[in-house]
């Protein structure tokens, strides 16, 4: 009996590929983390291991100068005579990010639940604008500076930019999450039982949305903290967010500390995701 050969090397073709474009894709990461730690990057690879001198100068540790200033540190607290200090940039970004994800789940949750329970006139119009990102970052910047000068340069300013970019990615996958529900059968289960609509929603309607919120939730995170041009068009002065930093860092500084610089947000984006994941798996549910 001959095989036929997609039966024969389709698996292996499959696995081969995921695995090259897997590579492709962690090997520059890789790099840049390990280049964060070398004292020297002039050629192909780096050299001069190992160091923190380059973490020291990006987390404010060690004196830097001029443009290359690092996150600045703010006292917390002081206990017996012990002062608790906070990197106020990172603490700042990630919760203007944070910020904007609860913005973006009050909103986008109720219209994806619309958009998918309901057949309403203008459902597609509601539909194809929530889904798709309005104006680039520095358009809506620019357009923030003329409609709304008294939120521009303010922290809250910054969270209604990115609840506002990110907002189609929320929307998106919450959408469908709800689409692959029935949602018309379970809202009239709980209905029959005695449930209010505002309590079928919240205990059933939406742990059951569960995953898409937090894939939503992780997706506007990670391109909010990392937001650059409504960022450096809006902000003002004070604390930088952290997507100013970066760009501080990658154009002012040796490549050995702009990786550290970006090996940090790595890390600070793979601690929200578990973060936001662990919430989400453990607890995050409405029902009492």
């Amino acid at each position: 009996m001959r095989i036929a050969p997609s039966r024969r090397f389709g698996r292996g073709a499959v696995t081969t590929t995921l695995l090259l474009v897997v590579a492709f894709l962690i090997v520059p990461v890789f790099l840049t983390f390990v280049g964060s730690f070398a004292g020297e990057w002039s050629g192909v690879f780096p050299s001069d291991f190992v160091t923190l001198r380059n973490w020291r100068e990006v987390l404010g540790l060690a004196e830097t100068i001029g443009s290359q200033r690092s996150m600045g540190w703010e006292p917390l607290l002081s206990i017996g005579g012990y002062t608790l200090a906070v990197p106020s940039e990172l603490l700042f970004s990630v919760g203007l990010a944070l910020g904007g994800v609860f913005i973006n789940l009050i909103v986008g949750i109720p219209i994806a639940y619309a958009v998918a329970r309901y057949d309403f006139w203008g459902s597609e119009w509601v539909n194809a604008i929530s889904v798709l990102p309005l104006v680039p970052g520095v358009i809506l910047g620019v357009a923030f500076l003329r409609a709304y000068p008294t939120l521009s340069g303010t922290s809250f300013g910054l969270i209604v930019g990115y609840s506002l970019l990110k907002a189609p990615f929320m929307v998106m996958a919450v959408l469908s999450e709800f689409e692959s529900m029935p949602l018309q059968r379970l809202e009239e289960s709980a209905r029959s039982l005695g449930a209010s609509w505002f309590r079928t929603f919240l205990t059933i309607i939406v742990p059951n949305a569960r995953s898409g919120i937090v894939s939503g939730a992780i997706i506007c995170w990670t391109l909010a903290a990392a937001e650059f041009n409504f960022s450096y068009i809006v902000w003002a002065k004070g604390t930088q967010p952290l997507a100013l930093f970066l760009q501080r860092h990658i154009s002012n500084s040796s490549f050995t500390k702009a990786a550290a610089a970006v090996s940090m947000f790595f890390c600070i984006i793979v601690a929200i995701t578990v973060l936001l994941q662990q919430v989400g798996s453990h607890g995050f549910d409405t029902r009492s």
